[in-house]
């Protein structure tokens, strides 16, 4: 039996604030339970709903000691069983009592620190021996680092080997040398240019990713995108030192979840089979429940999104009037920076019967919107892996995208003349080239119907379900325990 650790900061069902939480949450069940013993680690945050909270139970306490800063702490350890895992949860009150999982960064930096000793010092005190430890982002940063240095003296530890994996490179868990060193009591001669320092300051991500066996991202395209100034964050010529040792595995979704055929937050259900006779039947009442002109010949584009400059907003905010005219409705479902969300509040005033502006993030009205458009936007500046892209090819929805990260690798541009292609798809971060892709888009949408359809087929029978992802991770942990 092969014993893999997850390490993350959320988890589905427990807390979620992005796709991180669908992977931790979704790719420890697909492995067989007859080889792998793959168990997840999280904070014991109060804001976890109480249905699975108060069934949490105790397994054991101890004290534990990092850095000047923060001392002797308090370490719980709960334990609970959902779908054949077992999730282990961090507590101590101090750090994890809060309504939303994080906070600004050096009080986050604090948390996961102590996050990140207290999971390495809790294995061998409830006798989990795990092979190796899969880290998620820069949370877990630290994992690799003390494994590597201060645990090396205890047996325990000896061979055990970790992977980090990049969500978002952007967010790394930087701040002085001195903060970091006094948290984390790692000895300052780890805090040179070729380890944790960074810009003269301290990063736990980099250290995370300097003392991993292995690095892993979310798609092919964004393991070689980071490799590059523009979208390396600083750390691009670390990511080529290591690029022997790194790969990108696109990230699945959960076909349970995502399928509408049984989904029941739909309208109405449809398959494959029936898509051009029901899917119809969800923009209609759609448009009636938005307050938006009913009509099933307007060409619908979905939005779903943190709204971010990552998101590519400042080009939409560029053409949003050519996006969304006479003929087209544009449906927003998403919560950011407050410019975006005035933004769309302003065009969904202005164009009140083309533009639905829903500033909040509503799990079964997305559902609904996915069901209900025609097509969904992605222009993002970067994109890791996005699943967004993923969803819409699950619910006949053609996804419009930028060429970049795992955008570039799951969607083939639309081909007339081949009659290929699942999307559409523009290179340049540039608002004319959105409008353009956008344009063609509404050309075979409205004059190539069977085109149109033709391709919505090609992109339902495509599988992003995470069977394929899970055996290139089987591979990659074989490689690394043998």
């Amino acid at each position: 039996m092969k014993k893999i650790l997850f390490a993350a900061s959320e988890c589905v069902p427990f807390v979620k604030t992005g796709g991180l939480a669908d992977v931790v949450g979704a790719l420890p069940k697909e492995f067989d339970p007859s080889i792998w013993d793959v168990r997840v680690v999280l904070p014991d945050y109060t804001c976890i709903p109480p249905q699975y909270r108060d069934k949490f139970e105790y397994v054991t306490h101890f004290n534990l000691t990092c850095g000047p800063f923060i001392g002797d702490k308090y370490v719980g350890v709960m334990q609970y069983k959902l779908d054949g895992i077992t999730y282990y949860f961090i507590d101590n009150l101090d750090y994890f009592e809060c309504f939303y999982p994080y906070s600004e960064t050096r009080r986050d930096m604090e948390r996961f620190t102590f996050f990140d000793k207290a999971v390495l010092s809790m294995l061998p005190v409830i006798g989990f021996q795990p092979e190796l430890i899969h880290c998620h982002d820069w949370q877990t940063g630290l994992i690799p680092v003390y494994l590597k240095t201060e645990f090396q003296g205890n047996p325990f530890f000896w061979g055990m080997k970790t992977i980090m994996t990049i969500h978002n490179l952007k967010f790394q868990g930087v701040w002085d040398v001195k903060t970091l060193q006094g948290l984390s009591g790692l000895p300052m001669n780890l805090f040179t240019p070729d380890k944790l320092e960074f810009n003269k300051a301290g990063n736990m991500l980099k250290g995370g990713l300097v003392y991993a066996d292995y690095i892993t991202t979310v798609s092919d395209s964004y393991a070689e995108e980071i490799q590059t100034p523009y979208y390396g964050e600083g750390l691009d010529g670390l990511l080529s030192a290591r690029h022997y040792d790194m790969q990108g595995i696109i990230n699945g979704i959960d076909y349970k979840m995502y399928d509408p055929a049984t989904d029941k937050s739909i309208y109405k259900n449809y398959s494959a089979k029936d898509f051009r006779r029901n899917k119809k039947v969800n923009k209609t009442r759609l448009q009636e429940e938005l307050g938006l002109t009913v009509d099933p010949k307007k060409y619908m584009i979905g939005l779903i999104s943190r709204l971010t400059d990552q998101k590519g907003l400042d080009l939409v905010n560029y053409c949003i009037e050519g996006i969304a005219d006479e003929n087209t409705q544009l449906v927003v479902i998403g919560t950011g920076e407050s410019q975006y969300e005035n933004m769309f509040r302003h065009y969904a005033w202005k164009f009140p019967d083309r533009i639905s502006a829903n500033i909040c993030y509503s799990e079964g009205l997305a559902h609904k919107l996915y069901a209900a458009a025609d097509a969904f936007l992605m222009p993002s500046r970067f994109e890791p892996c996005g699943l967004t892209q993923l969803i819409s090819f699950r619910y006949g929805t053609v996804p419009i995208v930028r060429e970049t990260g795992g955008l570039k690798d799951t969607v083939t541009p639309f081909n007339e003349y081949e009659h290929k292609g699942d999307g559409f798809s523009f290179a340049n971060y540039n608002g004319d080239e959105l409008l353009n892709a956008v344009n063609y888009s509404k050309f075979v949408f409205f004059d190539k119907k069977t085109d149109w359809n033709h391709m919505v087929d090609r992109g339902m029978a495509k599988d992003y379900s995470w069977a394929h992802s899970k055996a290139k991770y089987e591979e990659l942990y074989h490689y690394l325990i043998g």
